[in-house]
């Protein structure tokens, strides 16, 4: 009976063996019901009774697999969609989030861009709708005026009758929230910090105080025996930027007596000693380069400046930008109190100003003044998504990205009041292939990229802002600063390579006096240009900064603590 049971339990073994799903499964009959049975019985449950108790095992990490699925298509779905307007609109209807829904603390959003990175994803698409039409920096300064019933005015600055008069002539009359905030602080001689979205006015609210303090010095006795010095430097990371901020500056001294002048790369040091023979500028805007050369062959003396401004920090402070800050830094007398600003013997007052920040601001201006005394200006949305410009974000093949561009264009020229566009390339060679593409398609354009002189882009830049072609392909290069009012699409035709950057892009379109409607389209094409999707749209639909970059701006610290380190 013993040889029955051991050839049944083979049997039965060996059965349940071949009929297994996989390797990991493990069959087990129970012995226990077979060793104390008849033979009859036995024979019983072979025949009939054995497929009942045949035990199929299931690992344990399939078992949780089950339990998953079973728990997430029992869920019921949580509604995203209130009545109102869309803050995020997919293709997909059941991913859209209205803007009076709020995402909860520990609520994980449910992405359109979710599995973007799988090749049938190509031909998906979201919307981040505007939800304001004016720019916050804008709309608080009007709220401000409404609760005051009375009009804030760069009168209430103490901005003197010249420069208000001119503000009005280029139909400027009320400050802007980072200038409320900045103005007052340079005019006290404050050393500043100031970090605000792209657009905001942060150029005027440095070169107003900045001035109207050299017009007050110049009708002082200080300038009444002496040869003219250089009052302000103003340091910018391009020749492009530098034209533009010495324009603005032109702008403002053209009636009060005092010369702007600029000094940028591209040129040999010839240029640059031809430059200072004449009478020193009372505003000197200069890129780094330029005016590292004109310090090493003693043309210029930095020792008795007023103000030293440090404009689109994020660049200046970059690896390729420091070491050459940092010596210039080293000659010039920074003011550590804002006693030190005033006075025959006066140093110069440290002004940084930028979109954002890197992490090694402190460590270069702890060598020159004190963080302590530093004034940090931030603004409330600094590093979220403008939410007075509309973003789409398209993933398609790269094949079919020529051909949404050039709808995109037709698009755009089809609106009522139309406006330029600007399409940003991550190479230099990209732009030329895509001149190329739209020159074949009949769609003027300029193109501005790296590989060219300085004194070329600079034109080049210069007649697109007057209107001579409505399209300019271009690489980052573009994207710093550069004052692009009549812009009204922005296209990302290959994804930026970081939040930087796409906050930079975004910010050529929905500037302060620039044209209302504005729009940036990004195309994604690759599989790592998902990730940075995918933390936009979390940002977005959480309404909270991008992630990564809220600790670039450190606030100061003493000096002490800085020395025991």
């Amino acid at each position: 009976m013993l040889s029955v049971k051991v050839a049944y339990l083979a049997s039965a073994a060996s059965r349940a063996i071949s009929n297994r799903v996989n390797s990991r499964t493990f069959v087990i009959v129970s012995a226990y019901s077979r060793l104390h049975c008849p033979v009859s019985q036995t024979r019983f449950y072979q025949s009939v009774a054995a497929p009942e108790e045949t035990v199929i095992r299931i690992p344990r990490y399939m078992q949780k697999q089950v339990e998953n699925v079973k728990q997430t298509r029992g869920k019921n779905k949580i509604n995203t969609v209130r009545a109102g307007k869309l803050l995020i609109q997919s293709k997909n209807p059941d991913l859209n989030q209205t803007a009076a829904y709020t995402l909860g603390r520990f609520e994980q959003p449910v992405l359109s861009s979710k599995g973007w990175k799988h090749n049938k994803s190509f031909g998906d698409y979201f919307t981040i709708n505007n939800m304001k039409t004016v720019a916050p920096f804008v709309a608080e300064n009007q709220n401000e005026e409404v609760e005051k019933e009375a009009p804030v005015t760069f009168n209430n600055l103490q901005i003197c009758k010249e420069l208000v008069e001119t503000l009005e002539k280029i139909g400027i009359t009320n400050p802007t929230t980072v200038q409320l905030q900045t103005i007052p602080k340079v005019m006290k001689g404050h050393n500043i910090l100031c970090a605000a979205e792209t657009g905001s006015g942060k150029t005027l609210s440095y070169l107003l105080p900045i001035v109207q303090r050299l017009m007050a010095d110049k009708e002082s006795e200080m300038y009444a025996q002496g040869t003219r010095k250089i009052g302000a430097v103003v340091l910018v990371p391009s020749r492009e930027l530098a034209e533009q901020v010495a324009a603005v500056s032109r702008g403002l001294c053209a009636q009060l007596g005092l010369r702007t002048m600029t000094v940028g790369g591209g040129r040999g040091v010839g240029h640059i000693k031809e430059v200072f023979k004449k009478d020193h500028p009372d505003i000197l805007v200069a890129t780094p380069g330029a005016l590292v050369k004109a310090l090493r062959r003693r043309c210029i003396d930095l020792s008795d400046l007023s103000f030293f401004v440090v404009d689109e920090a994020d660049t200046m402070f970059d690896p390729s930008f420091s070491d050459m800050l940092e010596s210039i830094l080293v000659n010039t007398n920074i003011s550590r109190d804002p006693k030190e600003t005033k006075g025959l013997d006066h140093k110069a007052q440290l002004l940084v100003v930028g979109a954002t920040f890197p992490g090694g601001v402190g460590e270069v201006l702890s060598q020159v003044t004190d963080l302590g005394s530093m004034v940090v200006i931030k603004s409330k949305m600094l590093h979220f998504l403008m939410p007075h410009v509309k973003q789409k974000f398209l993933k398609l093949k790269g094949a079919d990205k020529i051909l949404e561009l050039n709808q995109a264009l037709k698009q755009l020229k089809q609106e009522e009041g139309g406006g330029a566009a600007v399409v940003f390339c991550n190479k230099s060679v990209t732009v030329n292939w895509l001149g190329y593409s739209l020159d074949e398609m009949g769609v003027q354009h300029a193109r501005l990229q790296g590989d060219m002189p300085a004194a070329v882009r600079a034109g080049i830049f210069r007649s697109f802002q007057k209107g001579s072609a409505d399209v300019l392909i271009c690489t980052d290069i573009a994207s710093r600063g550069l004052d692009t009012s009549r812009v009204r699409l922005v296209v990302n035709y290959d994804s930026p390579e970081s939040h930087t950057d796409y906050i930079h892009r975004a910010g050529r379109v929905g500037r302060a006096g620039g044209m209302e409607g504005g729009e940036v389209l990004t195309f994604v094409t690759h599989p790592w240009d998902v990730e940075l999707v995918q933390k936009i749209e979390t940002a977005a639909r959480r309404r909270t900064s991008l992630p990564g970059m809220e600790s670039e701006i450190r606030e100061p610290k003493p000096k002490e603590v800085e020395t025991e380190e």
